[in-house]
């Protein structure tokens, strides 16, 4: 009867849940009046506001299916609103938040994410999770920081302290889901890098998550720790994962060490939920049992969170394990069978699990590398691995070869040349981007630009380059590489940001002559006012104007033009109009005027006469820097590039007018610390991210302190004397006067740095390997070779015999 009861209860609970995921299918779709309802309730939900419907965010509709039946279990409604049928106001009409999800609570807007956080079921469940817990996991940065918190759960809670290498991970979600149901039990503390890292022993680039459990409240078989001491901990060993952290924090609920008056054979394998846990048994007679007692215990510390540890009384009658025996244990999973052993000390014991523990290990791996062809853990490798199923649309671009390659270019008035390889993970993801600007470049009608790729895999003698061979490139030895190639030219090549957006740009603005030749005021007010055909909507170049009585006069200016060609727009008026101009607007021959895209034609920058090129390359990249520049995963690199220490402000996403007005307080602070700071401020380029805007700013700000601050935060990093992280008080009012005196205090070295910046470098992603000479390398050899190779080893015994040609021994990059 049993049997058939369960059996009906499977059988209905698997049509439920067909049934409820039918539901949750309809139920993504929120009417405009029920979103309004939930709202005036306070029910926590996560919405999308969808207006039009791209690929991209396609896959996150699907993704965000996905998180609502998981989001449901944590009493968060998950779906969308059709701003094409339904309108509500400012999340329909502004088209700037179609990349934007939003989270309610209270009966207001909570948090909003940016589409690039939140990308798979993991990232959603993870943040949404992460900012509805964001009172109750706290951040620790240091270890003086811990202990504080140690101090503080004392007696009240034990702590779990979660390490992660990135937010919206698979560890990140299993971390939050565990925190919601274990809340209110223990205090949960989540880092993401930072010096407390150092004192758990655990390397940053180890790239291995950790959980390790405090034991801070007092229990039974816990001695009180004293006011110095530290509370004791337990670092769980196995893979991060929602299932194996709640069998950990169930382990650190079991007893210490538990005693038997039975033979081990009798004590049945453990329960519920402990089945998975091994079972460790030690002797204790009569006469040394206080201290039988005591290596039990060490060894339980010792095994905590491993195996459940039983104290075996021998003088019990139901003991008939043969006195030559001192321990025993059990495995699960592999029999019931109890064996039995001769210990000589504590150690030998723990061995024995920690060997049979690092066997299980590597089955497990072994089993991953053959079900998934090898776990990736680079994002980008992932990233392509996962999509290799679904080929690229190659009709976009030319395929260049040693054949057809001077043919192509002689017949394009640009050629924009991409070389990668194959089996290279950045290449390939860079080859989506690379197609999706010639998509873009063919529906906006630029006829100009050819767009090509040379597979270096194949073609390996045109990439290389040779010595005399008639190619107008260097050796390409980084992949993946752009260059840009005119008739009778020199080639010019492309080194900023591998996206799409950056590299559409750079294309659209060296189609311009560099520089533009102008000849009245009529063309040089086009040339101020003109947007480039094909340049994306909002798109706002820099310009550079040069004002010279003669051609002969600007040779320095046409020098400087060329390199800034992609970067900057830059015209040139000369002679009779150039006089004129000039006169009109009480400026003095020569003179280079720098237009920002940041400032209006009306105020130019006028820059320094100067001699030669570099020196007026400086003076114009120098203008166009924003006073008080906001930092984008797109810029960072640009201004990294400058040398300067980052003085960095970040804000978090304004809720309303009040929000916003303080963020624009904060900016003017910011700036004034500038003006104020003079000769003072210089070394620091005063910057700031909107986290709302660039979400990748929180694990930049995570990185520098290993924990989140309130915002606002103000630090200062990449200082070009060393790795430290300085974080300005974040009980002082944010004031110039204030900054200024923390800087010099920092200068002084009165200020104590809250972080380092990490080590790590970041060499090509591959080297140029030429396959063709390793090949004939590698054939097979004559059987003259053969006996010359005998007579030489009969002559030279074991010597190795070199005869000075190059080692021909592949040095290709690990990941291949």
């Amino acid at each position: 009867m049993w049997v058939w009861t369960a059996a009906f209860f499977l059988l209905g609970l698997s049509l439920g849940r067909c049934t409820q995921k039918e539901k949750l299918s309809n139920r993504m779709e929120i009417p405009a009046a029920d979103f309004y309802e939930k709202l005036q309730f306070g029910k926590i939900m996560f919405v999308y506001f969808e207006h039009q419907v791209s690929p991209a965010i396609s896959l996150f509709l699907v993704e965000m299916e996905k998180s609502a039946e998981v989001l449901q279990d944590y009493g968060v409604l998950v779906g969308k609103v059709n701003c094409q049928t339904e309108m509500v106001p400012t999340y329909c009409t502004e088209e700037r938040l179609q990349h934007t999800a939003f989270l309610f609570r209270g009966g207001k807007e909570f948090l909003s994410f940016d589409l690039d956080t939140i990308f798979d079921v993991n990232s959603i469940v993870a943040e949404v999770l992460f900012a509805i817990l964001r009172e109750e996991v706290k951040y620790v940065h240091t270890d003086a920081d811990l202990l504080a918190m140690e101090r503080t759960a004392r007696g009240k809670k034990d702590i779990v302290l979660s390490y992660v290498q990135s937010l919206g991970t698979q560890e990140h979600r299993s971390i939050m889901e565990t925190a919601y149901v274990y809340g209110s039990k223990h205090q949960f503390i989540l880092i993401t890098g930072g010096p407390v890292l150092k004192q758990l022993g655990v390397n940053e680039s180890s790239r291995s998550s950790g959980v390790w459990f405090l034991h801070c409240r007092v229990s039974a078989g816990l001695p009180a720790p004293t006011a110095s001491e530290r509370c004791p901990s337990t670092r769980m060993r196995r893979a991060l994962s929602t299932l194996s952290l709640h069998s950990f924090l169930q382990l650190m609920e079991a007893p210490l060490v538990s005693e038997v008056d039975v033979d081990p054979s009798s004590v049945p394998p453990p329960q519920f939920p402990y089945q998975l846990t091994p079972q460790v048994f030690l002797f204790s007679r009569p006469a040394t049992e206080h201290l039988d007692r005591d290596a039990a215990t060490a060894l339980a510390w010792r095994l905590r969170g491993v195996a459940l540890v039983l104290l075996v009384h021998r003088q019990s009658p139901a003991v008939k394990t043969p006195e030559e025996f001192n321990a025993a244990y059990r495995l699960p999973e592999k029999s019931s069978e109890v064996k039995y052993l001769t210990s000589h000390s504590l150690d030998e014991v723990s061995d024995i699990l920690d060997q049979e523990d690092e066997e299980d290990e590597e089955e497990e791996e072994e089993e991953e590398d053959e079900s998934q062809f090898g776990k990736l853990d680079d994002e980008v490798a992932a990233s392509v691995f996962e999509n290799r199923g679904n080929p690229m649309d190659l009709d976009s671009i030319t395929h260049l070869t040693s054949e057809n390659f001077h043919t192509e270019v002689a017949s394009s008035r640009l050629t924009v040349v991409l070389f990668y390889l194959k089996w290279d993970a950045v290449s390939m993801a860079f080859l989506s981007s690379f197609i999706e600007v010639a998509e873009k470049l063919a529906e906006s009608e630029v006829d100009d630009v050819q767009m090509s790729a040379v597979d270096c895999g194949e073609w390996t003698d045109l990439c290389a380059a040779q010595p005399g061979a008639p190619v107008p490139f260097q050796p390409i030895t980084e992949f993946p590489s752009v260059v840009l190639l005119r008739p009778q030219e020199s080639p010019q090549y492309y080194k900023y940001m591998l996206g799409s957006e950056a590299l559409h740009r750079f294309i659209v603005q060296s189609r311009a002559a560099a520089p533009v030749r102008l000849s009245s005021q009529e063309e040089v007010m086009s040339f101020l006012q003109e947007v480039p055909r094909g340049a994306l909507a909002g798109n706002k170049p820099d310009r550079v104007l040069g004002l010279f009585g003669t051609q002969t006069e600007a040779s320095t200016f046409l020098e400087a033009a060329k390199s800034l060609r992609g970067e900057v727009l830059s015209g040139l008026l000369t002679d009779g109009p150039a006089e004129k101009w000039a006169a009109a607007h009480g400026l003095d021959l020569p003179a280079v005027l720098a237009f920002p895209y940041w400032r209006t034609p009306a105020h130019p920058s006028v820059l320094p006469a100067s001699s030669c090129a570099a020196e007026l390359l400086a003076h114009v990249r120098t203008a166009m820097l924003h006073p008080m520049p906001e930092l984008t995963v797109e810029n960072l690199p640009s201004f990294l590039s400058l040398g300067k220490a980052l003085l960095l402000l970040f804000v978090g996403e304004e809720e309303d007018e009040i929000g916003r007005r303080q963020n624009q307080e904060l900016l003017e602070e910011m700036r004034r610390v500038v003006e104020v700071g003079g000769a003072r401020a210089e070394p620091y380029l005063a910057c700031w991210i909107h986290l709302g805007r660039t979400p990748a700013g929180m694990s930049v700000l995570g990185s520098y302190l290993g924990y989140m601050p309130p915002l606002p935060a103000l630090v200062l990093a990449h200082l070009p004397t060393g790795e430290e992280v300085y974080r300005y008080p974040a009980d002082s009012v944010v004031a110039a006067s204030s900054v200024l005196q923390w800087l010099q205090r920092i200068q002084d070295g009165a200020e104590p740095p809250a972080g380092m910046l990490g080590a790590d470098s970041w060499p090509p992603s591959a080297d140029f390997y030429d396959f063709l000479k390793v090949m004939e390398a590698q054939e097979p050899p004559t059987p003259a070779d053969e006996e010359e190779e005998l007579e030489e080893e009969d002559s030279y015994g074991e010597e190795p015999v070199t005869d000075g040609s190059p080692d021909l021994t592949p040095r290709i990059h690990s990941e291949l």
